[in-house]
């Protein structure tokens, strides 16, 4: 059986209309043409659906039952073809990321309201995830992109600059570090080093910067959350390493903290997505407004 949506187009307008002119002048199609598709329709289906006369046009009793079935996949159709055309410019669609913590609580949240005040019909699923994490994820297609640090040495992934944080040192007050101005990376050997575990591109950061002065960073503590790191500060544990923009060292009000001097002590943020993977309307229309939301110059 081979029915188009043009014949079953035919067959709604005809009973919609009760006369074949009328329903060709609302298709913008000729009589012959309206009058070809019933036919065709009729043959697949293997029965008549209109019992005509000079004067009317009927429906049969076939056609009375199967008439709702097929409004109802026109609007069906009508509907899906809508929605595509929506996806295909941008309008409507669905956005899945992946983000580092410290950028999931801090300025993801205003970038994707003031985005959503725009385009009310694209929805967002944002996940939080640690770097390691996101890179399988960008590579299994289970997100879109993830906002993350850029993968060393790993030419799959296209990395795109959002913004730099730079790393700060973060201790109880009244410490020594207190009164330091121009805080160097070997300054922090003298006391315990409270880090995050070895799956946080903080962590790597910090060991990069380590290894590139000879050393080895050995941290008394190892912790999963950015938060755990301040609690145990503030417990007098030790000091930590955090990028400075992040929620935690940003809400630490009791404790002190310090930017590094050295450069390679920069956390790059971008997007970071599968290389030569062509993403969704409404993907690249998100990605391209978070570009040029970074590029704005900060008040």
């Amino acid at each position: 059986m081979n029915v188009s949506v043009q014949q079953l187009r035919a067959f709604a307008s005809v009973a919609q209309h009760g006369n074949f002119t009328r329903a060709a002048l609302a298709l913008h199609t000729t009589q012959s043409a309206l009058s070809s598709r019933i036919a065709q329709l009729e043959k697949s289906l293997g029965c008549r659906l209109f019992d005509r006369s000079t004067r009317s046009v009927r429906l049969t009793r076939v056609a009375r039952d199967i008439l709702p079935s097929v409004e109802r996949i026109l609007g069906d159709t009508e509907a899906l073809i809508g929605q595509t055309k929506d996806i295909s410019a941008g309008v409507a669609g669905r956005v899945v990321m992946a983000a580092l913590p410290s950028i999931s609580a801090t300025v993801l949240p205003s970038a994707i309201a003031q985005f959503l005040r725009d385009h009310p019909r694209i929805s967002i699923v944002l996940r939080d995830a640690l770097a390691e994490g996101m890179a399988d994820m960008v590579r299994n297609d289970e997100v879109d992109f993830a906002i993350s640090s850029p993968i060393v040495g790993d030419a799959s992934f296209d990395f795109t600059l959002l913004t730099s944080d730079r790393m700060a040192a973060v201790f109880p007050r009244n410490h020594p570090l207190q009164s330091v101005r121009s805080l160097k990376l070997e300054q922090l050997i003298e006391y315990p080093l409270i880090l995050m575990d070895r799956s946080s591109s903080v962590r790597h950061i910090i060991e990069d910067a380590f290894r590139a002065k000879g050393r080895a960073a050995l941290p008394a503590f190892e912790v999963a959350f950015m938060s755990t790191a301040i609690g145990m500060v503030r417990a007098g544990l030790g000091v930590t390493v955090l990028p400075s923009a992040s929620l935690e060292v940003q809400s630490a009000t009791d404790l002190g903290s310090r930017n590094f001097a050295e450069r390679i002590l920069m956390r790059q943020i971008g997007i970071l997505k599968r290389q030569g993977r062509s993403m969704a309307p409404a993907v690249e229309k998100f990605t391209a407004f978070l570009i040029s939301r970074s590029k704005r110059p900060s008040r």
